[in-house]
């Protein structure tokens, strides 16, 4: 099959979170089985940096249409590897920033013009690069409109760009929501300016134009499927995906056994395996020099995310005091809302020898976090599929995990499974994360019960390859 992947992020060359993970991870799978796979990205300041650019060919030009503007842009494409061509979108107005999205704390002002643009230009680069697409599939609100604008360019100019069209919800929350007048941008026919098009209360959504107008709606766990069905997690937009229920698919996403394995991840200072975890001890030194923690024998607690409330931000600050009561470590890397980092600093200046906050994005660090790292936190309210809980249980960090979305898929509790059990799961409230934290204290306790659930977690198969078969059939199942 020909198959086109659009998105805003991909690892290794732009990367906000699991996003940019899963889009490489689930491209290379699928070359890997002798499918011909685009992809189609934005040409951020990043990529225009790297020396992979230094190789990229200008393939196209494009004049794009926002309102009455005609607007110029590039394409330049790079090989991925065998099979894999990578085609940056640049127009510098728009993307040669520092950040994808915003500065800290804010969203730049002109992201509707910006992603607006950009569905455009996946279309017009598959339509002048002549890309017949047996699949065209897109990655959460940034390219929420491409389905719609690709059926809409193929109507008006008599031509087929792609068979079918997938639309991948990695996270509702995220919905592109612009003022009503932004509409204007997308020079769509009026007609789509409602509520069985991209209107939503009196706004735009550029999410809702890939619920409504891909022809299969991807989640990323069936768990999650099943919850964004219903008002504590559809994000008002429920109504819209029960329309569609019966095009609505989850499938877990998987990670990157090659790039997350500790028994050849360079980012570490020894390696282990789930047969000889020695390795492991001098991970966890390691970490906690680094961040400056004093090496100790109780547990090792370890936390990579966004700092946001979906994150469960506000149901850790409340249970801060378990860390240092106990003795423990807790070491958290990220950034986000500003709210939390200053909360978080507030605990690190009291409790310097208990906690650490690390306010950055480091892929290396993160690596270190989950290597030396005894538990593994995702105290989340919500989460789509989640990927950190997959790495811990590869890396022999036994997970703390709430019991929704994809970590309910992912993650098996000792308490419901003592013989195949990995983590600890907890309904996402102050009781439920107090109980997993004094559990996870009695589980280190008892040697024998912990290594067993560090051996069943590095035991599972998270791999991509099993998980883009399952894609690859929904692929040849709807041509």
């Amino acid at each position: 099959m020909k198959i086109v992947h659009a998105a805003s992020e991909l690892f290794p060359f732009v990367k906000t979170g699991g996003l940019a993970d899963v889009c490489a991870a689930l491209s290379k799978s699928l070359a890997g089985f002798g499918h011909e796979v685009s992809f189609i990205l934005p040409a951020y300041r990043q990529i225009l940096e790297s020396e992979a650019f230094k190789k990229a060919k200008l393939k196209v030009v494009l004049q794009i249409e926002l309102d009455q503007d005609f607007l110029r842009g590039e394409v330049y494409a790079l090989s991925l590897g065998k099979r894999q061509t990578l085609y940056v979108v640049r127009r510098d107005e728009f993307f040669d920033r520092t950040y994808p999205y915003g500065n800290p704390g804010r969203d730049y002002d002109d992201n509707d013009r910006r992603y607006i643009y950009f569905c455009k230009a996946i279309v017009e680069t598959m339509h002048l690069l002549d890309i017949k697409a047996d699949i065209l599939h897109c990655h959460d609100w940034q390219t929420g409109l491409a389905p719609l604008m690709l059926r809409m360019e193929e109507q008006e100019s008599g031509i087929s760009l792609a068979l079918k069209t997938f639309f991948s919800i990695h996270n509702l929350a995220f919905q592109g929501l612009f003022p009503s007048r932004s509409f204007r941008f997308t020079n769509l026919p009026e007609e789509f300016n409602a509520v069985d098009g991209i209107e939503f209360y009196e706004q735009m959504s550029m999410i809702k134009g890939g619920i409504f107008f891909a022809d299969k709606i991807m989640t990323v766990s069936p768990n999650y499927a099943k919850e964004i069905l219903t008002p504590d997690f559809g994000c008002g937009l429920e109504g819209a995906l029960q329309v569609r229920e019966d095009d609505l698919i989850g499938v877990a996403n998987g990670i990157d056994t090659e790039v997350w394995d500790p028994s050849s991840d360079d980012a570490l200072p020894a390696f282990y395996s789930k047969g000889n975890l020695a390795g492991k001890k001098a991970c966890r030194s390691l970490l906690l020099d680094e961040v400056h923690l004093p090496q100790t024998e109780k547990p090792v607690y370890g936390m990579i995310c966004r700092l946001t409330e979906q994150k469960g931000l506000d149901l850790l600050l409340r249970q801060m005091n378990f860390f240092v009561k106990n003795d423990c470590r807790l070491i958290i890397l990220g950034m986000g809302d500003q709210s939390y980092e200053r909360a978080l600093k507030r605990w690190v200046k009291a409790h310097p020898n208990h906690i650490s906050v690390s306010l950055r994005l480091d892929e290396n660090m993160s690596h270190l976090v989950e290597a030396g790292s005894d538990f593994y936190l995702m105290p989340s309210i919500f989460e789509p599929c989640g990927l950190n809980q997959m790495y811990s249980q590869r890396y022999g960090a036994v997970p703390i995990v709430s019991a929704v979305g994809g970590l309910k898929d992912t993650v098996v509790s000792i308490l419901d499974d003592p013989e195949k059990g990995a983590g600890i799961s907890f309904e996402p409230t102050d009781e439920g994360l107090k109980g997993a934290l004094n559990q996870s204290l009695k589980l280190f306790d008892d040697k024998e019960a912990y290594a067993k659930a560090q051996k069943n977690g590095m035991e599972r198969d998270f791999s991509w390859k099993k998980v883009a078969r399952q894609y690859e059939e929904l692929y040849s199942d709807s041509i």
